[in-house]
């Protein structure tokens, strides 16, 4: 398993590059060979890593607390690199347990994670010797003058989880919908269901964008990302559509390719959920 996702993750560095150009215009605030911290806005900012597609970590600073969303692949020191840019006390949150968000928990004495997502502790956070504490779908993050609500999003991994910034438009997503190429590690009708949910949700909220999890400084995460992966999940399921053969990282082996976004999936375990749900 940790192969696998190893391999998949590689295969999206093509992507750093180009990815690389469109942050130029942040301000970079912190810089070293594993990392770089770019500022968003006065009280939030992004960390680049350097291995797995630049992934992307973030910082959101209220006016008592803050919050670290990831920790990347190889990120020595983070903690020391995060207390740099803000004071307040910092509390880690994952959006799923994967390697290039995991990378760095060791770092923390505290981490929190959705208790579907525990199955992956033992690929990939193992070593670690800190409390692993579960989030509750709906709990809020108050950090003053800010809050974030845990959104539960499986689909990615069982555990997949957005935290959305109450109050404005947006939230961070990790892998949730993919990036532009979403990697489908669950059913095909929880993919469906967290699709459905989601947009019914953030519609009534008011969420129109996603920082992502390999954040290139524009593909954001829309409402309309989120339709299409209903729309091309539920035609998978029907029998509509078929994906094409992909390289084959671990067991996924098909892609469906639309608008420029890729679906990935294992086919033998679709064929399973279609012949169970007749």
């Amino acid at each position: 398993m940790r192969r696998s996702i190893l391999a998949i993750m590689t295969f999206l560095l093509g992507m750093a590059a180009a990815a690389q150009n469109r942050l130029e215009s942040l301000e970079t605030v912190y810089k070293d060979r594993n990392v770089t911290f770019r500022k968003i806005d006065s009280h939030t900012w992004m960390g680049s890593g350097k291995v797995m597609s630049s992934e992307t970590i973030y910082l959101i600073e209220g006016k008592k607390k803050a919050l670290l969303i990831d920790a990347g692949t190889d990120m020595p020191g983070l903690d020391r690199i995060v207390s740099g840019i803000t004071r307040k006390p910092v509390t880690l949150v994952l959006t799923h347990v994967h390697p290039d968000h995991a990378g760095a928990v060791g770092c923390f004495d505290e981490v929190w994670i959705n208790p579907a997502d525990s199955i992956n502790i033992p690929d990939f956070m193992a070593d670690y010797k800190g409390t692993v504490r579960y989030l509750e779908n709906g709990q809020l993050f108050d950090l003053g003058g800010r809050v974030l609500e845990t959104y539960f999003t499986p689909g990615h991994t069982p555990g997949s989880t957005t935290f959305l910034e109450v109050g404005t438009d947006k939230g961070y997503s990790g892998d949730a919908f993919g990036n532009g190429n979403l990697l489908v590690f669950c059913d095909f009708q929880t993919l469906i269901r967290t699709c459905r949910d989601s947009y019914s949700y953030f519609s009534s909220k008011g969420y129109t964008k996603f920082y992502c999890g390999h954040f290139s400084g524009s593909n954001f995460e829309t409402m309309d990302r989120i339709r299409l992966i209903q729309t091309l999940a539920e035609e998978a399921l029907a029998g509509k559509i078929e994906g094409e053969p992909t390289d084959g990282f671990g067991n996924i082996n098909k892609v469906i390719v639309r608008d420029n976004f890729r679906l990935n999936y294992n086919d033998l375990m679709l064929e399973e959920e279609k012949s169970s749900s007749r």
